[in-house]
């Protein structure tokens, strides 16, 4: 595939007011978008988008920008306001439409903002698809005649029918009663969701992050800052706490003691309640999973294979083996028999159900699971050096995976955004994680 001008791997994104991400573009997309999409529809009538979107202040104007484009190229709108990016993938496919949108930078701060597609089923865009629009964007703009444009419209139940989802994923013999949870949506997409779905299969929820401005989406709360969610757990006397980002697709969770779980310890809580029903074929991690979550699904038997950093990485290796289970440390948690993108929300519940099911603690059901020690060094890259054939960094590489010998692993790898090697060695122990580390950056001084 050639290099793309616009579309990274998880749509368009950047700073509000940049190249990419402002009200010409937007509609230069939408139009585009629009476009293809016209030109692929094999049903009769003209082509739907779903358009949804988190809450940080630029949403409006990209919205409204997407809107006018799709219009002009023909195409009916949904607007489904503030709503997860699994959201709009389950309404998407639920409602039969062409194509959805998502207005979000997940993660990042209120300064950034994004655009990605789904399939009228749900996943990605196909690359040909999206290669498309790509090439339509710096075309001309157009107008179809009057009698052809786009009208739009509200979905006025997008939020409950999106609950109701959620909650059909949780099983109907099992309930939350007793269960006290705090809840933090970091001020994002799931603010008016999160809380109900949980409230409404029996727990006592205490919400936090559910105050959007516009401004504080993932501002010092969410998946991203769990401490502000341990705090709060401890305050209230709460079993468990979940936490999301901005738009939802993201989940760290803290139990009774103000401990966080990350998403290798949650997939692995997902995946052994799984197993208790049926045979569990494999599961999909990163190049960051910890090396011990590999570890003790060789010991229960199950397949494991690393993809590289990004959920949609995890997403094509899952379909191109079949297997129905992966995901990120970071928390982006994909389960195919229950949604066909990664989705916190939903993740949270699995886990919910192994614990209800099981009548057990986080702590407990996680009891097998040892994650071992991680020791990470940054070394500055020398201009003109390239680490891929320092012979003294290859010497030290095999000396340390000879010594560590199925007790850890190592992961050498160059920084996206500055120009630093980064070294990580994961070990049964901490002083050993630390000196297979110091051992390789050594190897790389003068």
């Amino acid at each position: 595939m050639s290099q793309r001008k616009y579309f990274g791997t998880d749509g368009v994104r950047g700073e509000v007011g940049g190249p990419v991400i402002n009200a010409e573009f937007a509609l230069r997309l939408g139009y585009a978008a629009g476009r293809v999409l016209a030109g692929k529809s094999s049903t009769a009538g003209r082509p739907k988008v779903l358009i949804g979107k988190d809450t940080r202040i630029s949403g409006y104007m990209l919205e409204s920008a997407l809107e006018a484009g799709l219009s002009a190229a023909g195409i009916d709108v949904l607007l489904a306001g503030p709503v997860p990016t699994p959201a709009v993938a389950y309404l998407t496919r639920a409602l039969r439409l062409s194509a959805g949108i998502v207005i979000s930078a997940s993660h990042n701060p209120y300064q950034d903002n994004g655009i990605k597609f789904f399939s009228s089923g749900g996943m990605k865009l196909p690359d040909e698809v999206e290669n498309a629009i790509e090439a339509a964007i710096d075309e001309p703009l157009g107008c179809v005649g009057s009698e052809a444009l786009g009208r739009a419209r509200r979905i006025d139940d997008a939020a409950g029918r999106y609950i109701e989802f959620c909650k059909s994923t949780f099983p109907n013999d099992l309930d939350l009663k007793g269960l006290t949870l705090v809840v933090d949506a970091a001020h994002g997409a799931a603010y008016h969701i999160a809380p109900h779905v949980f409230r409404e299969l029996g727990a006592e929820v205490h919400a936090i992050g559910v105050q959007p401005d516009g401004f504080n989406i993932n501002k010092g709360v969410g998946a991203l800052h769990p401490d502000s969610l341990a705090a709060e757990v401890r305050a209230r006397g709460a079993q468990l706490g979940i936490a999301l980002d901005g738009d939802a697709d993201r989940l760290q969770m803290v139990d009774g003691d103000g401990r966080i779980y990350n998403g290798d310890e949650l997939l692995y809580a997902i995946v052994r309640a799984r197993m208790q029903l049926a045979p569990v074929a494999g599961v999909v991690g990163t190049l960051m999973t910890n090396y011990g979550f590999e570890r003790q699904l060789q010991k229960l038997g199950v397949g494991f294979e690393r993809a590289a950093v990004g959920d949609r990485y995890v997403l094509e290796q899952m379909q191109a083996r079949g297997w129905l289970y992966g995901g990120e440390s970071s928390g982006h948690l994909i389960c195919l028999d229950c949604h066909t993108t990664g989705d916190g929300i939903i993740a949270a519940l699995q886990v919910l159900t192994a614990l209800r099911r099981n009548a057990a603690t986080l702590a407990e059901w996680l009891g097998e699971l040892r994650m071992y020690p991680q020791e990470m060094i940054n070394v500055p890259l020398t201009p003109g050096v390239d680490w891929r054939t320092h012979a003294g960094l290859a010497q030290a590489r095999t000396d340390v995976e000879a010594q560590l010998a199925g007790r850890g692993r190592v992961l050498i790898r160059a920084s996206g955004t500055e120009p630093k090697l980064r070294l990580m060695v994961e070990a049964e122990d901490a002083r050993l994680a630390r000196a297979s580390a110091e051992q390789l950056a050594a190897s790389l001084a003068g």
